[in-house]
């Protein structure tokens, strides 16, 4: 199915096209400085195809936007179809040869990039072109489909006179041999092909059908409820969450849908104590509600994180 790239993020979204034009006409010379009329296509030197982001070196990285479109991975550690798009991107990133860059922004250390973007879920893929951004999908998708995604963005880049290359050691370097991915196992392909296609209702009815068999599996209970938190999420914007909430605040789904909303956008403190501060105020009915909607968010950012364990006795101290 060919995926339709939008030029800028509907209902409003941020332009960025300052950040590449302000350094470029402050200090020429610059990355984000446009090849003159009529010459050759510009070169920039970069050390890797695939680069980290933070909110501190993102400016940077949007002038480099002004010689190649900059593809921005949003994703987080515990979030399993980042695990499995993470690669495809990169993979591709380097098949292009520096025709576009990968910038990888880890949401729970950057929060501010998250926001900025409109990140409603992970993984959240958008890119940047001349400085301003353009959407392309959120979620896992199959290597063929975002190679098409690839194609199309840089046609798009193209027709906006950004038709650059970036040059890294990899790029002119046999690239060393990728790590053996460890097969997925038999019982949980159907689920794992399920998110990959983006549908969470299939997914979490393959993962629970994995745990009525196996109801130790880990793995399949860490993607279960990720594969919710997605299901619930669907369909749904921001705005619109956030709007419901404020105009119900008393009304408990209003309220968890924000929790729900904040923790896939990296801010995972905020869920935590938009719940608990619920909980503590809530009846004996609510609680076991709220109390069921926290335990199953500390299992998505895993219970050995330093917010979790803080979350967790702070509703230990509410319960006793």
């Amino acid at each position: 199915m060919t995926q339709h790239i939008p030029e800028r993020i509907p209902g409003g979204g941020i332009d960025l096209s300052h950040l590449a034009a302000s350094r470029a006409q402050a200090q020429p010379g610059l990355p984000g400085e446009a090849a003159p009329a009529g010459g050759a296509p510009q070169v920039v030197d970069v050390p890797a195809l695939v680069i980290d982001v933070t909110d501190a070196s993102f400016e940077q990285v949007a002038q480099l936007s002004a010689v190649v479109p900059v593809v921005i991975d949003l994703w987080a550690e515990w979030c399993e179809p980042c695990k499995t798009l993470g690669p495809v991107l990169e993979k591709l990133t380097r098949e292009f040869g520096g025709r576009l860059l990968l910038a990888k922004v880890d949401v729970d250390a950057n929060p501010g990039l998250a926001q900025a973007f409109q990140a409603q879920s992970i993984p959240t893929v958008v890119a940047l072109v001349g400085g301003r951004p353009v959407p392309l999908f959120q979620g896992a998708m199959p290597e063929a489909q975002v190679r098409e995604v690839f194609g199309q963005l840089l046609q798009l880049a193209a027709q906006q006179g950004v038709v650059g290359s970036v040059n890294a050691p990899e790029s002119s370097e046999e690239a060393p041999a990728e790590p053996v991915e460890p097969p997925i196992p038999a019982a949980h392909l159907a689920a794992v092909e399920a998110a990959e296609r983006g549908d969470y209702a299939a997914a979490v009815s393959e993962w629970e059908a994995v745990l009525t068999k196996s109801p130790a599996d880990a793995e399949a209970r860490a993607a279960l409820v990720q594969m919710k938190l997605l299901q619930r999420l669907e369909g749904l914007t921001l705005d619109g969450v956030r709007a419901d909430a404020a105009a119900r605040p008393n009304d408990l789904e209003a309220q968890l849908r924000v929790a729900d909303l904040d923790l896939s956008g990296g801010h995972v403190e905020d869920a935590f104590l938009r719940l608990l501060d619920l909980f503590a105020a809530a009846s004996e009915e609510d609680r076991a509600v709220i109390q069921a909607r926290l335990l199953e968010l500390f299992e998505v950012v895993g219970v050995a994180d330093p917010r979790v364990i803080a979350a967790r006795g702070r509703l230990a101290n509410l319960l006793y």
